[in-house]
Order: C-alpha cells, then sequence, then structure tokens
C-alpha cells in the first residue's frame, strides 16, 4: 500500500508563522490545477502499489472548486489504482467550510476533514493573522457533522503570547465538547523568513516563551488523556480507531508520491522534491518535465530518519527492527545511547524497545538527534 499527498500551494492571505510553500496569487489557481493534471499523468509509474491514502493539504485546499477537484480526482482514478483507498483527507480553512462544498466534498470522496482553527480566542487569531473568525470555527464543525463527515481533525496552536493556560484549557473543552475524534496540537515555531520571524526581529512582536510552551504541552497531553484521547504521535491525539492513516504511514515509512509544488516524494531508496515555485513548476510541467531535485538515503540517513520518526511515535523504537534493516553495528550504537538517556531519565522501555519518557516528550526532536550518525 502506498498514499499520495496533493499540495495546493494558495492562500487567501499569509499567517503570520507559517513557512509551508503557498502563494496569495488565486487567479493562478486554475493554470495550477491543469499542470496538477499532467504531473499526475508523468507520474502514474512512481509507485508500484494500490493507494490506500490520499491527502490534500497545503496552502488551503478547501480553495479549491468543484471543477478543480473532480479534474484531479479524475485523474488520480485515470493514473492510480484506488480500489483500495481507505482514508481521503482534505485540509479545509473554517472560512471556507459551506454546507454546498461539505456536498461535493463527500461526493468526490472525501471521508475526513482536517480543519485548520488553530484556536477559538478571537485575539490569538488576530495575532495569527487568521483569515476565520470564532464563530466561523464553530459553524465549520457543526456544518461537516451535519453534513455526515463525522471522520473530523482539528489543528490548535498552543504558545502564543496572548494564549493563557485558561484559554488553553478551554478550547481543548470545547472540541471534546464537540467529540471532534482527533486533535493535532502544535507548539508555535518562529521560522526564519516567516512574517513573525521579522516582526520578532524588529521587537513589534515579544518572542515565544519556552517555558509556558512546555507548561502549556503538559496540559494538552494531561487534559486529552483524561478525556479519552491516545497520544499516538508527539502532536497527535486520536480517540480509538482514529488516527491518521496517511501520517501513520509516513512514519511507518511507506512510500508516498507528492504532486504539486514543493511536495515530497518517498520510495524506500530515494527522497525527491518538487520546485517550490509556482510559476517555474507550471511552466516545466507544460514541458513534459516534472521539476524535481533527488537525493539517494544513505544507510546512516535512512538510520536517522528511522530514529526521529519511531521516537515521535507512542511505540517508540523497536530494537528487533533496528537489528533486521540496519545490523549489529546500527543495534549497539542504539544501545549504548538508548542506556545514557535511560539514566538521564529521557527514555524507558517497552517490550520491544524504548520510548520517550512522558516528562521528556516536548523535547523529542533533541532526544531523536543523540542517536544521529553524521
Amino acid at each position: 500500500m502506498s498514499g499520495i499527498y496533493i499540495h495546493i500551494p494558495f492562500c487567501r492571505k499569509a499567517c503570520h508563522y507559517c513557512n509551508f510553500h503557498f502563494s496569495t496569487q488565486i487567479q493562478h489557481l486554475d493554470a495550477f490545477v491543469d499542470a496538477l493534471i499532467k504531473e499526475i499523468a508523468l507520474q502514474e509509474n512512481y509507485l508500484n502499489s494500490p493507494i490506500e491514502t490520499l491527502y490534500f493539504g497545503g496552502g488551503t485546499p478547501s480553495l479549491l472548486q468543484q471543477a478543480h477537484l473532480d479534474k484531479i480526482v479524475n485523474a488520480l482514478h485515470k493514473h492510480f489504482n484506488l480500489s483500495d483507498l481507505k482514508e481521503f483527507t482534505l485540509e479545509a480553512n473554517p472560512d471556507d467550510i459551506s454546507i454546498e462544498k461539505t456536498k461535493y466534498w463527500k461526493t468526490a470522496g472525501v471521508n475526513r476533514l482536517s480543519i485548520g482553527i488553530q484556536s477559538f480566542q478571537q485575539e490569538a487569531l488576530n495575532w495569527m493573522n487568521r483569515a476565520h473568525t470564532t464563530q466561523q470555527s464553530f459553524l465549520a464543525i457543526e456544518i461537516a457533522k451535519a453534513a455526515g463527515l463525522h471522520n473530523i481533525s482539528t489543528d490548535l496552536i498552543y504558545g502564543t503570547p496572548h494564549l493563557s493556560d485558561e484559554a488553553l484549557l478551554k478550547d481543548i473543552e470545547i472540541l471534546n465538547e464537540y467529540q471532534v475524534p482527533h486533535i493535532s496540537c502544535y507548539a508555535l515555531t518562529v521560522e526564519e523568513k516567516t512574517a513573525l520571524h521579522s516582526l520578532i526581529q524588529k521587537k513589534k512582536i515579544e518572542n515565544v516563551d519556552t517555558e509556558k510552551q512546555a507548561r502549556h504541552f503538559e496540559l494538552v497531553v494531561d487534559t486529552l488523556s483524561k478525556n479519552g484521547y491516545a497520544h499516538y504521535e508527539i502532536s497527535n491525539f486520536a480517540k480509538p480507531g482514529h488516527r491518521s492513516k496517511h501520517n501513520t504511514n509516513y512514519w511507518k515509512g511507506i512510500p508516498y508520491l507528492g504532486l504539486g509544488p514543493s511536495a515530497h516524494s518517498y520510495n524506500m531508496s530515494t527522497r525527491q522534491w518538487n520546485i517550490s515555485n509556482n510559476q517555474l513548476y507550471i511552466q516545466s510541467i507544460q514541458e513534459g518535465n516534472v521539476p524535481f531535485e533527488i537525493e539517494v538515503l544513505e544507510e546512516a540517513t535512512r538510520y536517522n530518519e528511522f530514529m526521529m520518526i519511531s521516537l515521535r511515535l507512542l511505540e517508540g523504537v523497536d530494537m528487533e527492527k533496528v537489528n533486521a534493516i540496519f545490523g549489529a553495528a546500527y543495534l549497539k550504537h542504539t544501545q549504548n545511547i538508548m542506556e545514557a538517556l535511560q539514566k538521564e531519565g529521557k527514555l524507558i522501555y517497552t517490550d520491544k524497545g524504548f520510548a520517550i519518557a512522558k516528562q521528556a516528550r516536548f523535547l523529542a526532536d533533541g532526544i531523536a538527534s543523540a542517536f544521529f550518525i553524521v
């Protein structure tokens, strides 16, 4: 089984914190969709197994009109085997969700909606420069559920300067009351070349407080756990049966194809990524070429990625897999680092190996890097 990710690189406005590839020049959406259809045909042989998951991300995929979505889905059915498709996720902003749109999303095959709420606090939304309002967030969930799209995931951002502990807990309480089955919670990060980074550098707004973010992370974990959500990945929480199949397959190292500007593809031996420029992407596709760079994954790189991904998951690292995939030398290296970090209280033993201790999960990326071979 494999997955397909489609990047829709357009947004109505730029959120201050976002460093994903996007453009606000929505007038070019038609030309992009035409190029995307051609890329689907050009890449039909990249995967050699049936497609289990589709994921439309961005950007803002909910900007697609019905004619756009129909053309894309028809092309996917024409060039790939979707007979075993289990999950079709579409990311949507609250201000795009309407009764009419949810109806045609369902008709197109969408069975999972990822709603970019980020916060139910209007002050926080204004600070982030989000396009939607708190009221639109409430309506978005209600409309989706009324349409029968009950498999909903919502995004929350914590650790922003204006978000108090009480407001964060209120956000979680609202989602629990709506019985949203999947919640992704992300600490606000300050990425270079974003508006947020520039505003902080110019001292127009205050920088993030890492102690506050760590406290918010613990509040999120404890509160969602008490409400029956499994903390199955560092940033993701799900009710039973509602883990993201698409993202879980990423974390398991299952091959996937990325389509659209900046999208990444992986086939277990190489990784490639499309150019992050809409105009050059469209021009190249029109000429019959997919504009990408490629990296052959050396054994050390594959090991580093295996450790990074495994340590983000609730199940942690399976030592038998380390030995089977990478051999005795990597197993010994892993054991040595593991023992040192376990003595520091950062790791706990599991039936198959080890995982990050609850109190150290906020430091997951740093802990994983201790295992890296450079």
